[in-house]
């Protein structure tokens, strides 16, 4: 059962209350390169992103925003670090959301003026912390980086702009220790109402840092905690996508799109499975349907194994077999197999599901 959460909205989009979650991603370019960005941002677009951030170290970026804004058509979050007139300025230059840690970008007075011209404009605030952020005092309290520390710190900074009278906020607190993470979550989601943007930050290359975010953000989200996510890896972002994507189907919380299961391969595999598993789930993403689909190698086991998949193909000595729901369709040469398969997708909405 979800964690009860206020809902907020980021341009068109909603996070918490009874809406999906939302899938995240940032931008990797220089955000002062208008061309670059839009690019990266139409891309992550295209493989399912539902809200960008992009960073905004200085006033030329901050201006940036403002054309950028302009040529994509998901919200637009600006990501800000010590400087409070760049949060001003992004801002007053379209973006939807902002990004701020306010232990760092200077005293009282500052944090007032952002947050009087994100409720002059209705702009939520993301409230975010994360392990190397942490005061001093803090750390002097618990002895280092703890997640009661994180939620405290967090905290703090909420009821600092509550106090200004203002409540659109999100709150996110990361750390890329991933027991410390969990635990933080468990603590903030039973002392407040605020959506939550969930994710393990720094989890490392999009190998081992998918696997450190699955394991995360699965044992966060399986407590019913979070509303929006970033799977954060070193590479390209459109694949922070496709992790989050598989995260969530994973775990019942997003039936959107494909999900492509397949056996590891054996000694009775006769064909290159691997090949083909990796072509059909590439071509499985391009359509945005609720359907199971099994890649197996093995003819004899296989549709039955995979009886609970609505589509499949099982390899056998230069054909394979194309089935549906455990029951055989047809044999099919071993070169069509993958064409068999995607035809029987692409018309799937006219059987009778």
């Amino acid at each position: 059962m979800r964690r009860k959460s206020k809902k907020i909205w980021v341009g068109g989009v909603p996070i918490g209350g009874d809406a999906p979650i939302a899938i995240q991603s940032m931008t990797n370019t220089k955000t002062e390169d208008v061309e670059a960005t839009v690019a990266q941002i139409l891309a992550l677009e295209q493989a399912g992103c539902e809200i960008v951030r992009s960073t905004v170290p200085t006033p030329e970026a901050a201006k940036a925003l403002g054309e950028i804004r302009k040529r994509i058509h998901i919200p637009l979050v600006a990501d800000i670090h010590f400087d409070y007139r760049l949060a001003i300025a992004a801002m007053e230059n379209g973006a939807d959301k902002i990004r701020i840690n306010p232990g760092n970008i200077g005293g009282r007075d500052r944090v007032q003026a952002v947050v009087d011209c994100a409720k002059e404009r209705n702009i939520p605030i993301r409230v975010g912390v994360n392990s190397g952020s942490l005061e001093k005092e803090i750390l002097e309290k618990n002895g280092g980086v703890t997640a009661e520390g994180l939620v405290e710190s967090a905290l703090d900074k909420v009821r600092l702009i509550e106090d200004m009278g203002y409540q659109n906020l999100v709150i996110s607190i990361k750390s890329s220790d991933v027991p410390m993470c969990i635990r933080a979550h468990e603590i903030l989601a039973e002392q407040t109402e605020y959506p939550l943007h969930v994710g393990i930050t720094e989890a490392g290359t999009v190998r081992s840092g998918t696997i450190l975010s699955a394991v995360g953000l699965g044992a966060i989200l399986s407590r019913g905690i979070g509303d929006t996510i970033r799977v954060s890896l070193t590479g390209d972002p459109c694949e922070e996508i496709f992790a989050a994507k598989k995260i969530l189907q994973a775990l019942g919380l997003r039936q959107e799109g494909i999900r492509v299961i397949s056996c590891p391969t054996c000694g009775r595999t006769h064909i290159d499975l691997i090949s083909l598993a990796n072509q059909v789930e590439e071509m499985a993403s391009r359509y945005p349907k609720n359907l199971k689909v099994a890649v197996m190698g093995c003819v004899v086991n296989g549709p039955g194994e995979a009886r609970e998949a609505d589509l499949g193909i099982a390899g056998g000595k230069g054909e394979g077999l194309l089935f549906r729901r455990g029951q055989i369709l047809r044999k099919v040469p071993e070169a069509e197999l993958l064409s068999a398969l995607e035809e029987e997708i692409a018309h799937w909405e006219e059987k009778d599901e």
